[in-house]
């Protein structure tokens, strides 16, 4: 299944098509797309329902399919390859920082840079369909709703003036947070532990790995995370970005305005504007 935000309202695929699931419920489901993760096995089951099948197409277009989570996560240095680019020893534990709402945008979006040294991340992005807390490895896929691409744009000179690296400012300045353009399930894909992801600008390709490079992959790390907090249904854990970063490179290299997107297979293409 795949769950969208069209036009702000919560829609799901059925038969490759989209239907508005508040109208196509009659009211049993709310608008809102949040509502999805809090009611998220309600929505599961009523998916393969009649009433869902024969529901309305809807149409519109797809903005953030997450909006408004209660909690945004973000875990550095999680590709084996991209370490080693940024210089680092393979971590023993999880990078963890968070990113704050407010940089949220979706497919289409313009995001203005407000500096000429923004970097890329393009980034596998889980969506949390159950509370988690203690949560052991073999059961983590239980408490995800499904998979979404997305970017954690960087201006690395915020991101690491001191004292203290500022991670979640020098990341979290509007729009640097682009989500979507939709949620999907992971039954929806052949090996939901190794996807093709990529970024591209202008269509010249930046990033091109495999999600099976994390060192710490999906079950790991809700499983780590809901060690030390609770995770919440629509929480958002950012897990990380592979290899070609622009300040891995020689000489340094940052965005420039035109067309960023992000592609996961399985997931889609996300698409922005840099002006």
């Amino acid at each position: 299944m795949k769950v969208a935000a069209l036009d702000g309202r919560l829609t799901i695929s059925v038969d490759d098509r989209w239907v508005d699931v508040a109208d196509a419920s009659h009211g049993r489901f709310s608008p809102d797309p949040m509502g999805a993760y809090e009611r998220w096995d309600e929505l599961l089951a009523w998916s393969t329902s009649a009433e869902a099948s024969s529901g309305p197409t809807a149409v519109g277009s797809p903005g953030v399919p997450v909006p408004r989570p209660r909690q945004m996560f973000a875990i550095g240095l999680n590709y084996r390859e991209h370490a080693a680019e940024s210089g680092f020893d393979i971590p023993e534990h999880p990078v963890v920082f968070g990113k704050f709402q407010s940089s949220l945008t979706g497919q289409g979006a313009t995001v203005r840079l407000p500096s000429d040294g923004v970097d890329w991340e393009v980034e596998l992005v889980v969506v949390i369909g159950h509370e988690a807390h203690q949560v052991a490895p073999e059961k983590a896929w239980d408490h995800v709703a499904g998979l979404t691409i997305g970017q954690d744009l960087s201006w690395r000179a915020v991101q690491t003036r001191g004292p203290a690296p500022q991670f979640s400012i020098g990341k979290s300045y509007p729009g640097f947070s682009p989500v979507g353009p939709w949620v999907v399930t992971s039954d929806e894909l052949d090996d939901r532990d190794d996807l093709r992801i990529s970024c591209s600008l202008d269509g010249e390709v930046l990033q091109d790995g495999r999600t099976s490079d994390l060192i710490f992959p999906v079950a790991d790390l809700v499983s780590r995370l809901s060690s030390s907090l609770t995770l919440y249904p629509g929480d958002l854990i950012f897990t990380g970005t592979p290899s070609g970063v622009g300040i891995g490179r020689d000489p340094r290299r940052f965005l420039v305005p035109g067309t960023l997107v992000s592609s996961i297979e399985g997931l889609g293409e996300l698409s922005i504007s840099l002006v």
